[in-house]
């Protein structure tokens, strides 16, 4: 509801414009607990907050191959064309990250470059549930492997059918992302830093 407040009085504008704070000492301590049971406490402890957050039980937290080659059956071919627009966009745009370096040499016999490296190990988190943002995988999923990441986690949490949105999919599958998981929230990013009996 737009609040409408007409000629205050000087006086009053310093209240008016005080913006709200947060405490965020309470959701500090939360997340605190979470990924401390998710360290020690593994798949027994995601599958409490994901019933807990998410409403759903799930028995297992990793996507089959074959969801994943399956899933452009589910996707409507506007929305499939769509995302093949934004993969060649987001690639093209990320691609001349990867030029190559001058070498100097500063000093007779002594040269100096840079080098970049991609992080071996990386974990994306891609909200889902009743709005999936499937963008994000392309955002995050198309530079990752450009930068030649070696080994790509993915965490999506479930719709309330315990299911993830088929484009989530279907992007991973033109990237080549096999480690994908139906994990959401702190506990999956908590998954994601130590790993657990499913999420390595």
């Amino acid at each position: 509801m737009l609040k409408i407040i007409n000629e205050p009085p000087v006086n009053e504008w310093s209240a008016i414009c005080k913006r709200p704070t947060l405490d965020v000492e309470n959701g500090y301590n939360a997340v605190n607990d979470i990924l401390l049971d998710v360290r020690e406490n593994g798949d027994a402890a995601i599958r409490k907050y994901t019933l807990q957050f998410d409403k759903v039980d799930i028995e297992n937290f990793k996507i089959t191959e074959k969801q994943i080659q399956d899933s452009d059956i589910y996707i409507e071919s506007k929305l499939k064309e769509a995302i093949d627009i934004a993969y060649h966009n987001i690639y093209t745009f990320h691609l001349p990250q990867l030029k190559e370096e001058a070498i100097v040499e500063t000093t007779k016999g002594v040269t100096c470059w840079r080098k970049s490296i991609g992080i071996s190990d990386v974990g994306l988190y891609i909200p889902g549930g009743t709005a999936p943002l499937f963008s994000t995988l392309l955002m995050l999923g198309i530079p990752a492997k450009i930068a030649g990441c070696k080994n790509i986690t993915v965490c999506t949490p479930a719709d309330k059918n315990g299911k993830i949105h088929p484009a989530i999919l279907y992007i991973a599958k033109k990237l080549n992302i096999t480690n994908i998981y139906v994990i959401g929230g702190v506990q999956a990013i908590g998954a994601m830093a130590y790993g657990t009996e499913s999420v390595s």
